[in-house]
């Protein structure tokens, strides 16, 4: 039997993570500089991971509701009003999801299908297309510019859109690149989608991870709040990667239709991670300021290093990453790291994982220690001074 034959051929199209390939060759090897996972590099605060112990000593290990357990939709009711004026009904305009990722993916599915398309700005995060493709939609790129500092632009929303768009997906602050939209880029992309059957997926990982200004979401302006749906969780700004805790926000017409999928597929994400998420919004305000402070501390000695040994970049004000130009190196992103990761071991990512256009840049994580980023760019420019 051929079993690739029996595969579906959305699935077979679907490319891997070019992201993964780097992971593997750096599990086989030594003395490894590492600024290519976007995990945070702190751990999870003690009072997020004693409340998550206590629950399991108590034997709360139950089920919770499929949507989640109701405190904790009511703490993240509370947040998103507080932090971004964003009102949401804890009943039934949030569900609680396994990390951000089964929201994205979920909405997709939702909304879009065999036939339909989803305009997907690139670079982006590498799931986006992916999950578009899964659910047998068609994935309609667009290319956004480094001297746009990677902001989407109204007339390129408009040239992609067709009868067929269904959703599209924002994703600021940016993976990979840092960029992020103010009050002002929002307000002419509003005017473009605001009488459009279209709904907007906006992928909200990274909102606390903002250094200039306040996080902006296009879901505070009143005409695209219903038509919104927006993704959030608590792996990035919290240090909670591994206990798998996000949370979708919208309209109860659209959050009842995914919800489905969640039940069916998923029944409840995990009740551990969910108690200590409540403990993380009740009282983690404190633990995100220091982290943040230490990431933005970090951003700055990185965008400086990467400029002084001649590599190029705009500087990131968001997540915690920066998207540095290597054409000067006369590689192009694949080879520059494989070589850059055999040679000096220094692993970073090809652009060019996040779509096509992210060719000639590199993405790089300030997840990491000062002393790790300063030894890295000691090793990036000795690569650079052998070519």
């Amino acid at each position: 039997m051929n079993i690739k034959k029996m595969v579906k051929k959305n699935i077979l199209e679907t490319p891997p993570s070019g992201i993964r390939k780097y992971f593997d060759m750096v599990n086989e090897m030594e003395d490894v500089i590492s600024l290519g996972i976007g995990e945070p590099d702190f751990e999870t605060p003690w009072t997020i991971r004693e409340e998550g112990i206590y629950s399991l000593e108590k034997g709360k290990t139950h089920y919770s509701s499929n949507a989640g357990f109701i405190e904790l939709r009511q703490e993240i009711s509370n947040y998103m009003n507080n932090r971004f004026g964003l009102k949401y009904d804890p009943k039934d305009e949030i569900l609680v999801t396994v990390g951000g990722s089964e929201a994205i993916d979920i909405a997709i599915r939702t909304f879009a299908g065999p036939g339909d398309e989803v305009i997907v700005p690139e670079p982006s995060f590498v799931a986006y297309k992916g999950c578009v493709m899964f659910a047998g939609a068609t994935p309609v790129t667009i290319e956004l510019e480094a001297e746009d500092r990677f902001k989407l632009k109204p007339e390129q929303i408009i040239n992609a859109i067709t009868d067929k768009t269904k959703a599209i997906i924002i994703g600021y602050p940016n993976n990979p690149t840092g960029a992020t939209m103010d009050y002002e880029d929002y307000k002419a992309i509003v005017e473009v989608l605001k009488d459009k059957d279209i709904i907007v997926i906006s992928d909200e990982l990274y909102a606390e991870l903002t250094y200039e200004g306040v996080h902006v979401s296009i879901a505070q302006f009143p005409e695209m709040k219903d038509k919104t749906i927006v993704i959030n969780g608590f792996s990035k700004a919290f240090a909670m990667t591994g206990w798998r805790i996000g949370y979708a926000c919208g309209h109860a017409d659209a959050l009842d239709q995914m919800k489905k999928i969640h039940q069916y597929a998923i029944m409840c994400s995990p009740t551990t991670a969910q108690y200590a998420a409540i403990e993380a919004l009740k009282n983690g305000e404190p633990e995100i300021r220091r982290m943040k402070e230490e990431y933005n501390r970090r951003r700055l000695v990185m965008v400086d290093g990467f400029r002084k040994i001649g590599l190029n970049c705009f500087e990131p004000v968001g997540a915690f990453y920066v998207f540095p130009d290597i054409s000067v190196s006369g590689l192009v992103s694949d080879e520059f790291c494989e070589r850059l990761l055999m040679q000096e071991r220094v692993l970073m990512v090809p652009g060019n994982a996040f779509g096509a256009c992210g060719e000639g840049f590199v993405r790089a994580t300030y997840a990491t220690s000062i002393d790790n980023i300063r030894e890295a760019l000691v090793r990036i420019r000795r690569f650079l001074e052998s070519l």
